[in-house]
């Protein structure tokens, strides 16, 4: 037992610090941007350093865990703790953040706000990755959405207050099914709320009441992991963030998603998930394709790179319907790896943006003569995203496949139906990114124009490229390094479906 309180401590800590900014004196950007930088590389210390000795790998309960009494009246604990699932999304979002706000450049309007609200969403982030108490769950899923509406419709693109609405409502539409599943959840069978995560996984419910929390947290989580028909707010978010707020977006947000999937829907009600499974085994298919062509027909290079990580979080809900063993393993990878590589493709349109101030890809072309660093990166990191063997993205798909074919739910003519169809998904990925490499780096568009001057990526684009870059690599060299983390506790969940 660990006494020291950790986890608060890194939850607290950025959104506290980060209230200090507005003491700052006016003048001076830099400052503000290098305490942000500095509290976040501290929290992102502290957590590795926490995890490193007191986490033990091979325990698949929770650990560091923290129950204090907040709230007398309802029984409403402050009760963190973390097991090997959400050990790898923490992580992944100290990294990101620490890089994205790294990547804003100098921000001119409001600084001071835009490096608070950088910071509480990353309490938020944590914090809803290690809430062990299903309403400070939902508080900490509400926390992490204000900030991003606002980074939207202050720094956004031209038609930001259009896609900042847009978000605003599909997620606060979305939250209050969570909040009744969560709710329902908490006040059911006893006059006392049991809001535990740990006492309402062991609770079993009637079969009905349980498909209809289950659909209640599946559109919640379905809009917040885009899983098709709910996906439509995330191309106009991401065609209209700044691209340090895509990288928060694309790496984190989704995947809180897909974390509420397996943290909430496969452990609390795992009845209504095996009924649920094969349908969401074919949503999960249909999305892949259906993400890929369309992002084909995209003008807009940041909506084009938006509609393939929808099609990569294809894959994440393949995995969590798949009931087996490798599937649920790689949907975890694949949670891990397309955070790395979806942040890292926004961050290099975000560059090219500030050097060309273009989006659309007819106008673009050229770029990879006065750019050639830029364009060594992008096409490295749109070879991971299309699955080069040897990358992180290759390991996560193919483990997926496996988890398709292994898996015991479903029968065999639905499982080569489904790796049929994520085979042509496959296919069309390499489509789509080798042709948005075409229309941005090569051909004489921009070369022909008169005294066209680009300066290269200095070197703190290239520290944050090659910084996502290593991960990435090394996860596909040496998946195990994300498995070890996360075996154990895969196997406690699917014990409740066997």
């Amino acid at each position: 037992t660990n006494f020291f309180p950790w986890l608060t401590i890194i939850v607290v800590l950025p959104i506290s610090a980060g209230s200090l900014i507005f003491l700052f004196p006016h003048r001076g950007n830099k400052v503000i941007r290098w305490y942000t930088i500095c509290i976040c590389l501290i929290d992102l210390l502290l957590t590795t350093y926490a995890f490193c000795y007191h986490f033990e790998l091979d325990d698949p309960l929770m650990q560091l865990t923290e129950n204090y009494k907040w709230i007398n009246f309802f029984d409403f604990y402050w009760r963190f703790g973390i097991d090997g699932l959400s050990i790898g999304p923490i992580l992944l979002t100290g990294f990101i953040t620490t890089l994205a706000t790294l990547a804003a450049q100098p921000v001119t309007r409001e600084s001071k706000l835009f490096h608070f609200l950088m910071l509480a969403m990353y309490s938020g982030q944590i914090g809803s990755f290690s809430s062990r108490d299903i309403l400070l769950f939902f508080i900490m899923w509400e926390v992490e959405l204000i900030p991003v509406y606002l980074l939207l419709s202050m720094w956004g693109g031209k038609k930001r207050l259009y896609s900042a609405t847009k978000f605003i409502l599909y997620t606060a539409g979305s939250s209050v099914f969570l909040l009744m599943g969560v709710l329902g959840i908490g006040l059911y069978g006893s006059n006392e709320p049991a809001l535990n995560l740990e006492t309402s996984a062991n609770q079993s419910y009637p079969l009905a009441l349980e498909i209809i929390f289950y659909i209640g947290f599946l559109i919640a989580f379905a809009v917040k992991s885009p899983i098709i028909p709910l996906h439509t707010w995330l191309p106009d978010t991401h065609g209209e963030a700044h691209s340090s707020t895509c990288m928060l977006l694309a790496g984190i947000l989704l995947k809180m998603g897909a974390y509420g999937l397996v943290r909430i829907n496969m452990e609390l009600l795992p009845h209504a998930h095996s009924i649920f499974s094969p349908g969401l085994m074919i949503l999960g298919a249909i999305q892949i394709i259906y993400a890929a062509s369309t992002s084909l027909g995209q003008r807009n290079l940041k909506k084009r790179i938006a509609y393939s990580s929808v099609s990569h979080m294809g894959f994440i809900i393949i995995g969590i319907g798949s009931i087996s063993d490798t599937g649920l393993n790689g949907a975890i990878l694949q949670i891990i790896s397309h955070g790395f590589i979806g942040a890292a493709l926004f961050f290099l349109a975000g560059t090219g943006y500030d050097r060309i101030r273009l989006l659309y890809l007819d106008e673009m072309g050229g770029m990879a003569i006065p750019l050639p660093k830029i364009f060594t990166v992008f096409s490295i990191l749109s070879m991971a995203s299309l699955a080069l063997p040897g990358m992180s993205g290759f390991v996560a798909e193919l483990i997926v496949f496996f988890g398709i074919i292994t898996s015991q739910k479903s029968l065999l003519m639905t499982k080569i139906l489904i790796t049929f169809i994520t085979a042509i998904g496959m296919i069309l990925t390499p489509i789509y990114s080798l042709s948005m490499l075409r229309q941005m780096f090569y051909g004489y568009t921009l070369f022909n124009t008169p005294n066209s001057f680009f300066f290269d990526s200095g070197p703190r684009e290239l520290f944050i490229s090659i910084s996502i870059l290593i991960p990435v690599i090394g996860i596909g060299i040496y998946p195990d390094f994300i498995f070890s983390l996360s075996v154990d506790k895969v196997e406690a969940i699917l014990s409740n479906f066997l």
